[in-house]
């Protein structure tokens, strides 16, 4: 499968590879796509790496100069990986760069419409996350609450994780959302409200 190919998991034992991996597995979880309906694509499951590797870079953003310095090299590690899987699926060598030079730029782009989120609240923190994630799908008002509130709570857990760990690869991302979760969000939403349900994109 395609997906198995994009964001494989990396052997090396380097801690940005160790990094890579944690973020790459946590993004594949399949609660979010089941229970926060985070749509089952190429494109969905990208934005879930994207995700994950903002809230591992902004982490690392916090603290001193060796944890920037693995920010920089985790960044590497995840477009070289993507780099190297485009050509393996066949993309054409002329156009991998270029490619890759655009999901770049792109990324910044999601790195500060979330950081933006998490600093302005809930609906402007749900506002890039149905930008991104969902795309033109239909969203669900609870799981995209949902998501949100994972985000919030990842960057709280990553937070309180010690730098010293951080720098070695270890990373600690809280569970994902589970069914109970979404009966509860959408029980406290109103169960029957038409904006308890999808909301158009």
């Amino acid at each position: 499968m395609i997906w198995n190919k994009l964001f494989r998991r990396p052997q090396n034992d380097d801690a940005a590879f160790r990094l890579y991996r944690a973020v790459s597995d946590q993004a594949r979880r399949a609660e979010f796509y089941r229970h926060a309906g985070v749509p089952d694509t190429v494109e969905s499951r990208f934005e879930m790496v994207a995700l994950h590797a903002f809230l591992a870079m902004h982490r690392l953003k916090q603290g001193g100069d060796e944890a920037k310095a693995l920010g920089q090299r985790f960044f590497d590690v995840f477009f070289d990986d993507l780099d190297q899987t485009m050509r393996e699926m066949g993309v054409g060598d002329l156009s991998v760069g270029k490619k890759v030079k655009k999901l770049a730029s792109s990324f910044y782009g999601r790195i500060s419409a979330y950081e933006a989120g998490l600093a302005g609240g809930s609906e402007t923190l749900q506002e890039a996350i149905r930008r991104n994630i969902y795309g033109d799908a239909a969203v669900d008002r609870a799981q995209l609450t949902l998501i949100a509130a994972y985000v919030g709570r990842a960057a709280s857990a990553l937070r309180a994780q010690p730098e010293k760990a951080l720098i070695a690869g270890e990373i600690r991302f809280p569970e994902p959302p589970v069914a109970e979760d979404l009966a509860a969000t959408r029980a406290a939403q109103g169960i029957g409200s038409p904006e308890a349900h999808d909301i158009s994109a």
